[in-house]
């Protein structure tokens, strides 16, 4: 089962400057109208086998719109790569920490 961590946990290993990736896997309008600051883009639809080559930090967090899609993918990500991965309990909806807007994603 896939590990869901809270925004708050989430809110704190970012204040921490923690070893990890937020990856949003939303689609990149909703990405480019609000997002979690640090987060990178990945638009679940768009990601490939190729996402288990990249170098990755000792954590993972997915984030979708809800956090239902992100568990599917955490738990793909989880079987294939050395970190930690979670699931953002809740999704971006739930997120109650800053928010960065910015242009789309161009994957």
């Amino acid at each position: 089962m896939v590990r869901e961590l809270s925004p708050s946990e989430l809110q704190e290993k970012l204040n921490a400057d923690a070893d990890l990736a937020v990856l949003d896997i939303r689609d990149p309008q909703s990405y480019a109208d609000g997002h979690i600051p640090g987060s990178e883009n990945r638009p679940a639809q768009r990601l490939d086998a190729s996402v288990f080559e990249e170098e990755w930090p000792d954590e993972v967090v997915v984030s979708c719109y809800v956090g239902k899609s992100s568990k599917r993918i955490a738990g793909v990500l989880d079987a294939n790569l050395a970190a930690d991965v979670a699931s953002l309990r809740g999704g971006f909806d739930g997120w109650e920490g800053d928010v960065e807007r910015a242009s789309p994603a161009s994957r």
